[in-house]
């Protein structure tokens, strides 16, 4: 994970420097922005690992840059709210973002939450490509395809798709599949994976009544029941 190059876009240029000098100590190179245009043009110049994204910016919201930069981008992407509000955290979450951090913080939290959010953005498992029907996951490329078009997943949504097709008819409580998405401890009320299973079902056109892929279990968690073909890729 060293070496990864880490964009900020937010408006607070004094907290800017501060994280730049303190992710170079932990091996990041960081780029900074400090208006939402400036930030989406170096992310096209750039190609950063991550990006660090506060709500709270000039001209536009981070909430409508993290969604433009979804409508292209699959970059893993942290948002800074201010106020911490869980419902700044649900619509983040809803819009593509892989992880929140309510300001103030601690430095060290911010890197670790980078160091998570970059290790499953990197890809740790080395299993096979697999197929399930009209389901492929390459999981070392962490390429997903449906009918033979690939899907446009988050680095979340990519995590938990993984983690339930490869505990294949085995139920997943919320908490065990909230460790693979976050990495950390969560808050003691936190929607994130039912939020990140919402957006993923509607990517499968996987049908919550009728579901060919996950099966949500009531008060439990989440089962992935595909089929998967027996030849090996």
């Amino acid at each position: 994970m060293k070496n990864a190059t880490i964009l900020i876009i937010d408006d607070d240029t004094k907290l800017n420097q501060l994280l730049v000098d303190f992710l170079r100590e932990f091996g990041f190179k960081a780029i900074t922005a400090t208006r939402p245009e400036e930030g989406l043009k170096k992310l096209r110049q750039e190609a950063p690992d991550l990006i660090i994204l506060d709500v709270m910016l000039p001209d536009m919201s981070g909430f409508e840059v993290c969604k433009t930069i979804r409508q292209s981008h699959t970059v893993p992407i942290i948002m800074l709210t201010a106020r911490g509000m869980v419902t700044d955290k649900i619509v983040g979450l809803e819009l593509g973002a892989d992880d929140y951090l309510p300001k103030p913080f601690e430095p060290r939290e911010l890197v670790a939450r980078i160091q998570s959010v970059l290790r499953r953005a990197r890809g740790i498992d080395q299993a096979h490509v697999k197929r399930f029907g009209r389901l492929e996951i390459d999981f070392p490329k962490r390429v997903v395809k449906l009918d033979g078009s690939v899907l446009d997943l988050t680095t979340n949504e990519f995590a938990a798709l993984a983690l339930l097709a490869r505990n294949r008819g085995k139920v997943l409580n919320r908490d065990e599949i909230l460790e693979e998405l976050r990495g950390i401890e969560s808050d003691a009320f936190n929607r994130s994976v039912d939020i990140t299973m919402s957006r993923l079902r509607h990517k499968l056109h996987d049908d919550p009544k009728n579901p060919a892929f996950i099966k949500t279990v009531w008060a439990t968690g989440y089962i992935f029941i595909g089929e998967e073909d027996q030849d090996e890729i």
